[in-house]
């Protein structure tokens, strides 16, 4: 029976179900040997990969991949040892080519790789409680030069049931003044967003699009279609590269220019995949994210997708205005010059700067 974090089982809603198979597609020439493999692996853990030469023919060399990433070549049959302290958490698909007599054949297996890392419970304090517009469904939140930036969804607000129309807004967070707002037509559900090389990028929710807006002047500059069929969730960047949530554990990596994947990592805290993970903000190097329905960040390493601490935010929500339409915690946005973050909700009428502490 698997050992479980209860902590973050109530406070991210993991997911306990989580497959543990592992698979070994049979070769009519050769196979990998995983009569000896676990269930799952952690990164302080090496696997020796050997391969099964039923037909005794004579091996020239072997290549060996994970997820079609080259990582070793051997002269003959000899094993291979995988160390997993660099790999990145999830499922690895284990592949050897081996060359033979003139030919070649292809041998593949899977493993599991889960975090090792027990999340730590960070403690937070307010700093300052700031007026939040509560027919804003927000979606995104970021500072940029000293000015916050927040995307909206479709949600009703000002307890008045009737749907708002999703919008990418600049604000005065003292005050929640809006200081430039554009709108999306009313079939674009606004999602996520992340601001970098001065422009600003929106996700949508189920249209299968992001936009590109001119930083300053909001102008659309372009739209991009999503690289596969999926939901916009969340978005963030590195400085270099966009990093997109679509609902489950998986966090995209992606070019910002193309919109296509460059790499992903996989949420896990522990040995479980921690999905839904929503909006994200990128912290001192980790990236802090939502994780839908749930009052709680999950701090996430952006290398190998390990959840290394949680913030209980459930107290915010009792110091709120609860209204009719009241929606789940989501919105984190760090200010680099005050090096604290800033946290509301869907349709919240207040923000709340906050620091952290451990």
């Amino acid at each position: 029976m698997k050992k479980y974090n209860f902590l973050s089982v109530i406070l991210l809603g993991i997911a306990l179900n989580s497959c543990n198979e592992t698979k070994n597609i049979q070769n009519s020439v050769f196979s990998i040997d995983n009569s000896k493999f676990k269930l799952q692996y952690t990164p302080n853990d090496a696997l020796d990969i050997n391969i099964i030469n039923s037909n005794s023919k004579t091996i020239d060399s072997i290549v060996f991949y994970v997820n079609d990433k080259k990582i070793a070549s051997n002269k003959g049959n000899t094993p291979f040892k995988l160390d997993f302290k660099d790999q990145k958490l999830g499922f690895l698909n284990v592949k050897a080519i081996v060359f033979f007599e003139g030919q070649n054949s292809e041998a593949t297996s899977s493993v599991e790789l889960v975090s090792n890392i027990q999340p730590k419970l960070l403690k937070y304090t307010i700093v300052n409680t700031y007026p939040h517009d509560n027919a804003a469904y927000t979606q995104g939140l970021e500072f940029y030069r000293d000015t916050l930036y927040e995307g909206t969804g479709n949600g009703a607000g000002n307890g008045t049931g009737i749907k708002g129309i999703s919008s990418l807004r600049k604000t005065n967070y003292k005050t929640g003044e809006v200081y430039k707002k554009v709108e999306l037509a009313d079939q674009y559900f606004g999602e996520g967003i992340t601001i970098l090389n001065n422009k600003v990028y929106q996700l949508t929710w189920q249209n299968n699009e992001g936009y590109v807006y001119n930083a300053d002047t909001f102008k659309k500059e372009k739209t991009m279609p999503y690289f596969k069929k999926m939901e916009g969730w969340g978005l963030v960047n590195d400085g270099t590269h966009l990093y997109m949530t679509d609902s489950s554990e998986t966090i995209h990596i992606l070019n910002p220019e193309t919109f296509k994947p460059i790499d992903q990592i996989q949420v896990y805290s522990l040995n479980s995949k921690v999905a839904a993970v929503n909006e994200l903000e990128w912290v001192n190097g980790k990236i802090y994210g939502n994780v839908y329905q749930k009052d709680a960040i999950a701090v996430i390493n952006p290398k190998n997708g390990a959840v290394e601490a949680i913030i209980n935010l459930a107290d915010l929500k009792k110091k709120i205005t609860q209204l009719p339409d009241t929606d789940v915690l989501n919105g984190i946005a760090y200010n680099p010059k005050t090096k604290t973050i800033f946290v509301t909700g869907k349709n919240w009428d207040k923000m709340f700067e906050i620091k952290i502490t451990e």
